[in-house]
């Protein structure tokens, strides 16, 4: 077995200049590691947490963008999408490559962009109007372009996001959608009272990452992390409302009138299928038009409805039993009333006429006498029970009330209950009218006209009024049937459906005196089963031989022959049966 010496080692002890000199260099040391720790975690401790944060969080550009607006089939009505906004600054123009210290000319950035604009190079020139500032050069920029742009690498050249309002069925919906202005605000209609719905709120912008930059957990929800895909969804069909602005248009500019307006609506719930109004205004271009044309005047502006409101007239009547509905009245073409001669529109009598006769020729004087069989104070508290001096719950424009005379100008001068009697001496809005109307139809009970789904929910647990009973709207609806059938209305005739309509020729009281007429028509289809409303109004027709007849009842055909079509609405089945029956020849 190998033995191994064992080496021993003598320690010398260290001499004290060595020993101080270590001792020194060991106390440098830390003292220079301990000062350099109290200027990090001291003096420095800001700037490093903020640059702790700069790597570990990531910032996220928060856009003003907005819901989308589809209709009930989701065709998109208003949409955001994202643009850019290029801006160019010549002081810190510099390409790839170039020293800190270069800077390149206005001329040469010039070449490099106008391809990529599809501009000349002139034009995108002169934007800079020798200014050595940032100047703005294009707001509308696309994905595309964008992305051609940040390639060329152009110090001094900078691109900004933003989301742009877009509305791709132009002035079509514009009356009720409205717009929104250039700083990314609702300024009229849905965009404006929907403000706080439309708008997309981000909750966090600002997320952390690791090292590799993958998001990290630190307590937010999953929402934050992905997009507001919610729309806001109405009732109107977009095919409806183009055909009726088309027709609408078209009759407003051949008699010359000042304005038009239609509306459809579901009587039974009040959803409006189609609201088109003129004159009307392209939403992408709101500046270059009069800010009166932004009015939603169907909620806004009262008229005097005229023979479109007998038929709530005769409901009164009826429900105060103060006339039976198969009596007769005389109507011998005037009739004085506290000293005022009223007659009727052609200054005709028509003799003895039955109540139904009475809404087809539009008999004044026939009116007149029937409401005097009801107290004037009784009348007036109808006036009150269906709110004509009050707005409409809706979610359009906040709506006019309507304006009554009071209980004791009504009551004690009678020309006021006779005016009265045939539309006149009253005023109210055309959204009111129709909302009346739909009750009528639906069996006396009001609904709220809307033009949102998320409206329809909200109100759908109230409770509803009834203006009239079920008996008399009826006997009123069969009644405006005939003046389809044989009256003023025959022209919208439609073979195989029930129609029930009114026509009304109102004279406008503008500043106390009378002057201009509004042609009105109402229609309510099919009478069997009532769903459908259809009104048009056309306000100051200029031309002769203007009339609810001539004027209005040619734009309701045409609408309900669309609405026929698009909601398959079947034919009535007493007017199939007498088709079927019909022997041939």
């Amino acid at each position: 077995m190998d033995k191994r010496r064992k080496k021993i080692v003598k320690l010398i002890p260290l001499g004290s200049i060595r020993f101080k000199s270590i001792y020194i260099t060991s106390l440098i040391l830390i003292l220079g590691l301990l000062s350099k720790l109290v200027y990090l975690q001291v003096f420095n401790a800001s700037k490093l947490k903020n640059e702790a944060l700069a790597r570990q969080m990531k910032r996220t550009n928060v856009l003003k963008t907005r819901r989308q607006i589809v209709d009930r089939n989701n065709r998109l009505i208003a949409f955001d999408k994202i643009q850019y906004e290029l801006w160019g600054h010549p002081k810190y123009f510099r390409f790839p490559g170039d020293k800190s210290n270069q800077r390149r000319t206005i001329e040469e950035v010039v070449i490099k962009l106008a391809p990529i604009l599809n501009l000349d190079k002139k034009l995108l020139f002169n934007k800079f109007k020798n200014t050595r500032d940032g100047v703005r050069l294009f707001d509308n920029l696309n994905e595309e372009q964008a992305k051609n742009i940040r390639n060329l690498n152009i110090s001094g050249i900078d691109l900004e996001i933003q989301s742009k309002r877009f509305y791709p069925q132009g002035n079509t919906f514009s009356n009720i959608v409205g717009f929104v202005n250039d700083e990314r605000k609702g300024s009229s209609g849905l965009e404006l009272f929907l403000e706080d719905k439309i708008q997309i709120i981000q909750k966090s912008n600002i997320f952390k990452k690791d090292g590799k930059g993958f998001l990290l957990p630190d307590g937010k929800g999953p929402l934050d992390l992905s997009n507001d895909d919610k729309k806001i969804k109405l009732t109107l069909d977009s095919r409806l409302q183009k055909i009726a602005f088309n027709v609408l248009t078209k009759q407003v500019k051949n008699w010359n009138a000042k304005k038009g307006l239609t509306i459809v609506m579901n009587v039974n719930n009040g959803e409006i299928l189609s609201l088109a109004s003129v004159p009307s205004y392209d939403p992408q271009r709101f500046w270059e038009y009069d800010q009166k044309v932004f009015k939603g005047w169907y909620l806004q502006d009262l008229f005097e409805p005229g023979s479109t409101f007998k038929p709530i007239n005769l409901a009164f009547a009826l429900e105060e039993k103060v006339i039976q509905k198969d009596g007769f009245v005389l109507d011998n073409g005037q009739i004085n009333v506290g000293g005022w001669a009223l007659s009727n529109w052609n200054k005709k009598g028509n003799g003895y006429i039955n109540y139904p006769k009475v809404l087809q020729v539009s008999s004044n004087v026939g009116m007149v006498k029937i409401m005097r069989n009801l107290k004037p104070i009784t009348h007036w508290n109808w006036f009150k029970k269906i709110g004509l001096d009050e707005g409409i719950e809706t979610d359009l424009f906040e709506s006019t009330p309507g304006q009554i005379k009071s209980r004791e100008i009504f009551v004690n001068q009678p020309i006021h209950q006779a005016v009265a009697s045939y539309g006149q001496g009253f005023s109210i809005s055309p959204l009111k009218l129709v909302q009346l109307h739909a009750a009528l139809a639906n069996g006396g009970y009001e609904v709220s006209p809307h033009v949102t789904f998320e409206f329809q929910r909200n109100s759908s647990d109230l409770e509803r009024n009834k203006f009239f009973s079920e008996n008399v709207s009826k006997v009123i609806l069969n009644w405006m049937e005939t003046v389809v059938k044989e009256g003023s209305g025959s022209n919208l005739k439609i073979n195989g459906y029930r129609i029930a309509g009114k026509t009304g020729t109102a004279q406008k009281a503008i500043s106390g005196i009378y002057s201009g007429i509004a042609c009105s028509f109402v229609a309510i289809l099919p009478v069997d089963k009532p769903k459908y409303l259809v009104f048009v109004l056309i306000d100051e027709p200029n031309k002769p031989y203007a009339y609810g007849s001539t004027v209005a009842v040619p734009v309701a055909k045409e609408i309900i022959e669309s609405l026929i079509v698009l909601e398959k609405i079947p034919p009535s089945a007493t007017q199939n049966a007498l088709i079927v029956n019909k022997p041939l020849n």
